[in-house]
């Protein structure tokens, strides 16, 4: 007895999706979606089109000298603000452990308003 086909017939099968078929199924086509959102979203919603919306920061820099300290630095960037203000911000800026600086460091400085 053949287990083959009759020569000239072919034999189709059906793609039959279960329940949990379709539920990964969907879950893999979603995935994408899912992360170009949530990357916009930790981006702080920033647009998805390439150019569209962006900001450009232009940073100025200074090299402490011997003897300077932040707080210096801060009362002559902004002489009319509180200096530990101006301080925190250029301690947040170049992610300073501490507002220690030595000579010779570089540091970034906040855009004045």
């Amino acid at each position: 007895m053949s287990t083959t086909a009759p020569h000239g017939s072919i034999g189709t099968t059906r793609l039959r999706l279960t329940r949990r078929g379709r539920l990964v199924f969907s879950t893999l086509a979603a995935a994408p979606l899912v992360a170009v959102v949530l990357a916009a979203a930790l981006n702080g919603g920033a647009a998805l089109a390439s150019g569209a919306g962006t900001k450009t920061h232009t940073f100025s820099y200074v090299t402490i000298t011997a003897g300077q300290s932040l707080w210096q630095l801060a009362e002559r960037l902004a002489p009319h603000d509180d200096p530990r203000d101006v301080i925190a911000e250029i301690v947040a800026l170049n992610q300073l452990d501490s507002a220690d600086v030595v000579p010779g460091q570089r540091l970034a400085l906040p855009a004045s308003d």
